[in-house]
């Protein structure tokens, strides 16, 4: 006996809105990113491969020669930039690791409080801060002031400010709750039980940690590496206020050549350098801790 089979159903209006929901709810984001992140990189972009200047125009030549400019003649500026904001990066983790820990198991009643402390200096401008810190390493400051004169453990002639000392203190301090929080997210996860265990195995509690907490801290320590090293490493308003001309970063190099020079070429080229650069470093670190155990 012969079966008929009908056609498949169609979907009806319910199921194609459905899966149209996801994209659109992307759509404002895509749109966001495509206005203010694609079209400029492309403008960037054009910048660095043309020649010419503002006053008469800017021809697209598709030439390196903003690159080849940018690469050999602000070599010291790069080196400063990876140099200042790598051991910021590294004192944040340092630093952010502890405090972290402790208001992850520790923190009790008192947690929230500890991370509004942690977020508090976000109230105030990132502008005042760095002044603040100006202040604060000044020869007549509050630190080096008494060293100085009331207790005179220092000569006269010591200074911080205009040094690396400054800017790396003050990129550290002001970058140092994006290393917090995303530690604090990955330590408040961890499943106390896991280190009782490694405990009841006759582990130390720095076999404890170093085989169970850390491994399962890696992804805050990832994600706190990247929030704190692309804007410390691109960074100019530190090295401008602490630093000195010897400490300049090619923030400040960038800064200068699109604002005051107004030499777009090789500007847009230094931005483009200093961003393959940051994902090459972020590609090798991410491989280096391993992606897989950042997932999860």
């Amino acid at each position: 006996m012969a079966t008929v089979t009908g056609a498949a159903p169609q979907p009806g209006l319910r199921q194609l809105i459905g899966r149209a929901v996801p994209y659109l709810l992307l759509a404002p984001g895509i749109a966001w990113l495509i206005l203010f992140y694609a079209i400029p990189s492309l403008q960037m972009f054009l910048y660095s491969v043309s020649t010419g200047s503002l006053e008469e125009g800017f021809v697209l030549s598709f030439t390196p020669d903003a690159y080849v400019k940018g690469i050999t003649q602000f070599r010291t500026q790069f080196g400063n930039s990876l140099l200042y904001g790598g051991t910021a990066t590294v004192l944040t983790i340092i630093i952010g690791f502890p405090v972290a820990y402790t208001i992850a198991f520790r923190g009790g009643r008192y947690r929230n409080l500890i991370l509004f402390m942690v977020i508090a200096p976000f109230f105030t401008s990132f502008l005042i801060r760095t002044i603040s810190w100006k202040i604060l390493l000044g020869d007549e400051g509050p630190l080096l002031g008494p060293l100085k004169h009331t207790i005179g453990i220092l000569p006269g002639t010591f200074t911080l400010t205009g040094t690396p000392v400054a800017v790396v203190a003050g990129l550290t301090y002001n970058f140092l709750p994006f290393m917090i929080l995303p530690l604090y997210v990955a330590l408040e996860k961890i499943d106390v039980r896991l280190i009782e265990a490694a405990q009841d195995l006759y582990a130390t509690r720095w076999g404890a940690f170093r085989r169970v907490t850390l491994p399962l801290a890696l992804p805050g320590v990832f994600a706190g590496s990247i929030l704190v090293a692309i804007p410390a490493m691109g960074d100019f308003v530190n090295a401008e206020l602490l630093g000195s001309p010897q400490t300049r970063m090619i923030g400040n190099v960038i800064q200068n050549r699109f604002l005051i020079q107004n030499d777009y070429p090789v500007a847009a080229a230094l931005s483009f350098i200093l961003m393959f650069g940051i994902l090459a470093a972020v590609t090798i670190y991410a491989r280096f801790l391993g992606t897989e155990r950042l997932t999860g």
